[in-house]
Formats: structure tokens, C-alpha cells, sequence
């Protein structure tokens, strides 16, 4: 297998997810129509910010979830047949007094 000439950029994909979710998220209560909605629309930001980063030949999918805050437990867990050497991810958990939302990027090198 070919090793990527460029890295994904793990912890600049991090800062990205956090500042999407946290300037949309930050003062949001949990309503379930509104957050249907920003759910969607925060992946589609995601999405635009890491391709902009141009980071050639990688495949990214992204993964949002949001949720409400009411002392109820939630585990998520997620599986992928991937190289490791060249394959990876950022996640990034935001969470305020209404609300957690997890967003996941999945980097897949194709040769």
C-alpha cells in the first residue's frame, strides 16, 4: 500500500470541529426540529471546511449527532476496515446546559 505524501492534518480537522459546533451549538437549547435540521447543516459546514483544506486523495465522510441533555446515558461506537498507516479520523464532543453533539470525520486514502 502507498503511504499518503501528506498527512491528514488530525489536529487542524479538531479545530475545525470545534469551532463549527461550538459556533453554532454554544447558546442552542435542544429543540428536535431545529436541531434535525442543524444537524444536517453542521455536517455540510464540516465537510466544505475540511475539503478546503485540500488535502489531496483522501475520501472524507462525515458523521454528526446531536442530542438532549437529560441525565440519560448514550454511547456511540463506530467500526471501519481501514489501513491504519494511512487512514484516520477527528471527532470532537461538544456539550452545553441543553444539549452534546458529537462530530466525527473519517479520512480514507485511496491510492
Amino acid at each position: 500500500p502507498q503511504v499518503p505524501p501528506k498527512r491528514f492534518p488530525v489536529a487542524a480537522v479538531e479545530t475545525i470541529l470545534k469551532d463549527v459546533l461550538g459556533s453554532y451549538l454554544r447558546e442552542q437549547p435542544y429543540e428536535p426540529t431545529r436541531c434535525r435540521d442543524m444537524v444536517k447543516d453542521i455536517a455540510e459546514v464540516i465537510k466544505a471546511r475540511v475539503k478546503d483544506l485540500m488535502i489531496p486523495r483522501y475520501k472524507i465522510v462525515v458523521v454528526t449527532h446531536i442530542g438532549q441533555l437529560n441525565e440519560q446515558s448514550m454511547q456511540i461506537g463506530s467500526r471501519c476496515l481501514w489501513d491504519p498507516a494511512s487512514d484516520t479520523f477527528s471527532s470532537y464532543v461538544f456539550k452545553n446546559t441543553s444539549l452534546f453533539a458529537l462530530a466525527n470525520v473519517y479520512a480514507v486514502y485511496v491510492e
